[in-house]
């Protein structure tokens, strides 16, 4: 799933996370400024399903404007192991050696 809060918001006129906090606010539910500036620049990692009501409310929207689906990254057990076999068949995968920016070796691994 994609969060999609802050365009959302942007198509129904609310420019700002400040905006949208105290519009929240006059519907009952009150977000920190910390949580308030995860849910508007990033992905919640939890949200209760009440909140989500909440935003909808404020913003006059459909779940289906904050949360869009990705299929595309789904993937049965097992799957992901053979797409990567058949696309990379063939081929050598380059080791990755990170380098330190000061110049100066890495430890023994």
């Amino acid at each position: 799933m994609r969060w999609n809060l802050r365009l959302t918001a942007a198509n129904k006129g609310v420019w700002k996370a400040s905006e949208l906090q105290r519009n929240l606010a006059e519907h009952g539910l009150v977000i920190s400024a910390g949580k308030m500036s995860g849910l508007w620049s990033g992905q919640p990692v939890s949200l209760k399903l009440q909140d989500l009501d909440v935003i909808c409310v404020v913003l006059g929207c459909e779940i289906g404007d904050l949360l869009i689906p990705e299929p595309e990254k789904v993937s049965r057990p097992g799957q992901a192991e053979t797409e990567r076999v058949a696309v990379g068949a063939g081929t050598a995968t380059p080791a990755v050696i990170p380098k330190r920016r000061d110049g100066r070796s890495l430890p023994p691994a």
